[in-house]
């Protein structure tokens, strides 16, 4: 009896040691140097290139995500809580970029700063009404706002975390 508390004990104890430090593994992050990370921490590995980027996005279809990793230059951000931004791929190609559950939100005068998001990549099919939040949130005129009138497919991100380069 002693034998199964004892050992009982002891697996618990490897346990608790083993999810520490893996704890501390994933909080050690010192790959970020230059850059101001929001969100779910992450490193700057396995960033998908803009090209690579603007590809992903042409094979995708409505209803398809994928995981990646991708970096652009911010054009656009929400000005009313820096809830969305909108990045540039290059090529003349941006994907709309909003956080995971609003969880967290970025600065608002980042527009022109190159930025990596982590999350997932998808195409978005965005009614009127959606179109028209975001052209206020973005301080857009009631005549710019009231000219948009149709439905549109976009490339869209939702973010789980942000590095931005300072």
């Amino acid at each position: 009896m002693r034998f199964k508390i004892a050992s009982l004990l002891c697996v618990c104890v490897f346990g608790l040691v083993s999810c520490k430090q893996n704890v501390d593994k994933t909080d050690k992050n010192t790959d970020n140097v230059g850059f101001t990370s929001i969100g779910k921490s992450m490193t700057t590995d396995g960033i998908l290139e803009p090209i690579d980027t603007i590809l992903q996005y042409e094979v995708l279809q409505a209803g398809d995500t994928v995981t990646s990793k991708i970096i652009g230059k911010v054009t656009e951000v929400c000005q009313s809580k820096g809830c969305w931004m909108v990045l540039d791929l290059g090529d003349e190609s941006e994907v709309m970029v909003t956080f995971k559950d609003y969880g967290f939100f970025v600065p608002k005068d980042i527009v022109g700063k190159e930025v990596i998001v982590n999350g997932n990549a998808y195409i978005d099919n965005m009614s009127v009404a959606q179109q028209q939040h975001y052209a206020k949130d973005a301080g857009k005129t009631p005549a710019e706002i009231a000219r948009i009138v149709q439905p549109k497919t976009t490339w869209a991100f939702e973010a789980d975390g942000v590095l931005i380069k300072e």
